[in-house]
């Protein structure tokens, strides 16, 4: 089941510009005046359209939205084997290099967390601060959201869940083109939302905003909607958190079922230095249901 951006209204998109990064064009858009915030969508495999919600935030800092390896308008891989977190990472450093940046800001949502804090202990030198929105500090805590999202989807739509069953029974993992479609009748909103009326509107219908499975299914494994594997299961950066210097935002929402409550506290445990914010009226994405109050929390963080 894909962890994937929020839909909304069809935003405008601001003039964009293709730059040439470990040898493929990724897709970019800026808009604003400021010092740069990175924008890093979720999925992994979705573009980053979705993340336009951010916009209201042009007035405060320079928004760069990125599509990257396999998303959107930019380059797709030969061979699902060429996407990797790792890719992501480096993708990042060479875009703030070509895009002449001394440092920059970074918000992550839900997957793009995991390279946003990647990123930020690798190089911290270049971040001035670091956004964690709706993440995961490691496959531990994906695999939480796998077992949370299908204890949920069982108890409530328990016909979706037979024939899920059935499926997985004549040997249908994750990645199988039925077992896609059968997760795909949950609404999105069920398990992502506080106010499931707030999802129920398009991305622009113009913008390539499909999902990169091929993508999702290599960094989380084959069968990675009930058990994480690949990239993902791998990633753990609970014992480094509290070795990042730079100011830290760490948001959750309380109705979030992919990125549950139990797992987003412990943030305060391994990020004691970081501010943590849990979003009462909000699921998976706060800019989306909480805009005002998140906003403001964010423009006041960025000026620390």
């Amino acid at each position: 089941m894909s962890h994937t951006y929020a839909a909304g209204t069809a935003f405008q998109h601001p003039e964009g510009k293709f730059y040439k990064i470990n040898g493929a064009n990724l897709w970019t858009e800026t808009i604003g005046k400021g010092d740069p915030l990175f924008l890093i969508s979720g999925g992994p495999g979705g573009a980053h359209a979705g993340m336009h919600n951010f916009d209201a935030l042009k007035d405060s800092c320079t928004l760069v939205y990125v599509d990257y390896f396999g998303r959107g308008k930019s380059d797709t891989a030969k061979s699902p084997t060429e996407y990797s977190i790792e890719r992501d990472i480096s993708d990042l450093e060479a875009l703030r290099i070509s895009m002449k940046y001394e440092k920059i800001n970074i918000l992550g949502h839900s997957y793009g967390s995991i390279v946003a804090q990647l990123y930020a202990l690798r190089y911290p030198q270049n971040v001035k601060h670091l956004i964690i929105a709706n993440g995961f500090f490691s496959g531990e805590m994906w695999q939480e959201n796998d077992d949370n999202s299908n204890h949920e989807i069982r108890e409530n739509y328990p016909d979706v869940w037979e024939r899920l069953m059935q499926a997985r029974a004549e040997g249908a993992h994750s990645s199988h083109p039925l077992h896609q479609q059968i997760y795909g009748e949950v609404p999105y909103g069920f398990l992502y939302a506080y106010n499931p009326d707030k999802f129920r509107t398009s991305l622009d219908p113009k913008y390539p905003n499909k999902m990169n499975t091929k993508l999702y299914y290599q960094l989380v494994g084959d069968d990675g909607d009930f058990i994480i594997g690949g990239d993902i299961a791998k990633f753990d950066v609970r014992a480094q958190l509290k070795n990042l210097k730079m100011p830290v935002l760490v948001s959750a929402g309380r109705y979030d079922r992919v990125s549950v409550p139990i797992f987003a506290v412990q943030y305060k445990k391994y990020c004691p230095q970081a501010r943590f914010e849990l979003f009462e009226y909000s699921g998976h994405n706060p800019q989306v249901e909480e805009p005002e109050k998140y906003f403001k929390i964010i423009r006041e963080f960025l000026r620390k």
